[in-house]
């Protein structure tokens, strides 16, 4: 009889246990469960080690000067002398194709990207200038004409270069060494004696450059670039004293001068060794 009236009482408080537990749960509503968020960084590291090619087009400029002077045993008349000076003055004009290999090595800190670029071209300039002029001093009048020419095969630069980061776009300036090989040829020739004169100019010849680019990350380490460089060579010098008139003279010594300065637009393609940088969790 105790043992019956033991387990009523028991299965009462147990029922009413339940019962105040099922309103507990109902009151607190439905519980979700949601995976913590993946936090991405949308950066692109640009740090590291990069080779690519480039292509594009040159637009160059020179100015070509040949002068000769008067010498008592010279062949030149005073006149003569200054009439030849303005028509060796002449402006050279080319435009080519350029284009090669490129290699550097960047490093970035927050959004500012320092590097140091190299690049080894083809460089098509090509060009050639003719002016003709009158002797003043002779009669019947008797001319002359002066020949010039400026080319070279290629362009090895060396530049740093500092750029902003944003996300895949990276915006830079850069300036350094520019190298290339010079060459250009000189003559002079005319009717009054049939005198010829020839010089010639070969030599790798230093100079500087700087310019603007910007270039967009791709994925998988690559990326594409379009940029803009002035190189400017400077100026060299020659001196001939072959003139040929039925007989050398000497001491009619000519001079020769060119420069060289170039405008280059080029695109690009690049591979940097690691690939972009890999996602934050």
């Amino acid at each position: 009889m105790h043992y019956s009236k033991f387990i009523l009482s028991a299965s009462i408080v147990i029922s009413a246990l339940v019962g105040i537990t099922a309103a507990s749960a109902a009151d607190l509503g439905p519980r979700t469960y949601a995976k913590a968020p993946v936090v991405v960084d949308p950066s692109y590291n640009w740090s590291g080690f990069y080779v690519g090619l480039n292509a594009g087009g040159e637009w160059s400029r020179s100015n070509a000067a040949t002068t000769t002077v008067f010498s008592p045993a010279g062949y030149f008349a005073n006149s003569s002398v200054e009439a030849i000076t303005p028509v060796g003055a002449q402006r050279i004009n080319s435009s080519g194709f350029t284009g090669g290999l490129t290699a550097g090595y960047n490093w970035q800190a927050s959004n500012v990207v320092f590097g140091i670029e190299s690049d080894f071209n083809y460089f098509g300039v090509k060009g050639s200038s003719t002016g003709s002029g009158i002797y003043p001093c002779c009669a019947p009048p008797n001319g002359f004409t002066v020949n010039s020419s400026v080319s070279s095969d290629w362009l090895i630069t060396l530049r740093p270069r500092v750029g902003f980061a944003a996300n895949n776009w990276l915006v830079y300036v850069t300036g350094g060494l520019a190298v290339a090989n010079l060459k250009s040829n000189f003559s002079f020739t005319d009717t009054f004696a049939g005198a010829t004169e020839s010089a010639s100019i070969s030599k790798t010849k230093a100079g500087w450059t700087v310019g603007v680019g910007t270039e967009y990350a791709l994925m998988n380490g690559w990326s594409v670039k379009a940029e803009y460089l002035y190189v400017d060579l400077g100026r060299e010098n020659t001196t001939s004293t072959n003139l040929q008139a039925g007989a050398p003279f000497p001491s009619s010594v000519f001079s020769h001068s060119v420069d060289l300065r170039s405008n280059i637009v080029r695109g690009g393609l690049n591979y940097k060794f690691g690939g972009p940088a890999a996602a934050q969790y």
